[in-house]
């Protein structure tokens, strides 16, 4: 079951560097020399969860894509951008706490509006009830956005606007991944967002070791959320 592990190494190390327990200004760090090779690295690993994610949200949206603004949280180079805008999205702010990230996102000319950010330490740079849809994916896992951001992603999402969520279900992140999951368990029963959709994916991204690879596959899973946040706007009657 060795097959997937083809990954060039310095693609793995580079992969490993970021998820290892490193402190956040150290992170960011990594994340700002990785920024000019990060697209030709997800590329080898396979990663799927931009396309994944926005093809849910997609899904969710009752309403036609091209007026409503979403927010990229942690938008790294702007790959989520990219496939929102494939879908017809295109009010698109994107913040993270890497410039060096930021700057390749502004490059790609998606976002209307880019600002740097470092989730967890700060709050969103954006006024209560802003966004269409709030969207966190890749960086909800182990030292990277802790789960107590949620309500903060609440807070600048509209009544009825969506939450779109993804993290690894790799053994590594398992910890992090049922503490995301009763966090937002937690916010479901005090009637602040109801679940739409927790999907799991078997084949997320390529292992960067055999110990993470889901039964020897050589990739790990993953799973994307919606939730959306209540109350609800009520269909007219009529």
């Amino acid at each position: 079951g060795g097959s997937g592990m083809v990954l060039p190494a310095a693609v793995r190390d580079r992969v490993a560097a970021v998820h290892r327990g490193s402190a956040l200004p150290e992170r960011l760090r990594l994340y700002d020399g990785w920024a000019a090779r990060y697209e030709q690295d997800v590329a080898a690993l396979e990663y799927r969860a931009p396309h994944l994610a926005a093809a849910s949200l997609a899904f969710a949206f009752p309403a036609p894509p091209a007026g409503a603004r979403l927010l990229d949280v942690a938008c790294g180079t702007g790959l989520v951008a990219r496939e929102l805008h494939r879908r017809g999205f295109r009010c698109l702010h994107g913040v993270d706490g890497s410039a060096g990230m930021l700057e390749r996102a502004r490059s790609t000319g998606l976002y209307q509006e880019l600002l740097l950010c470092v989730l967890g330490r700060e709050p969103l740079p954006a006024p209560a009830e802003h966004y269409d849809a709030v969207t966190v994916v890749g960086a909800l896992g182990e030292g990277q956005v802790p789960s107590t951001v949620l309500p903060e992603l609440l807070r600048v999402t509209k009544p009825g606007g969506f939450l779109c969520l993804t993290t690894r279900s790799n053994p590594s992140n398992l910890r992090y991944k049922a503490e995301l999951e009763a966090a937002l368990g937690q916010l479901e029963r005090s009637g602040a967002c109801q679940k739409l959709l927790a999907q799991e994916v078997e084949y997320w991204e390529r292992a960067t070791t055999e110990e993470e690879s889901t039964q020897g596959t050589g990739y790990i899973s993953g799973v994307v959320y919606i939730y959306q946040k209540c109350p609800v706007p009520q269909l007219e009657e009529g």
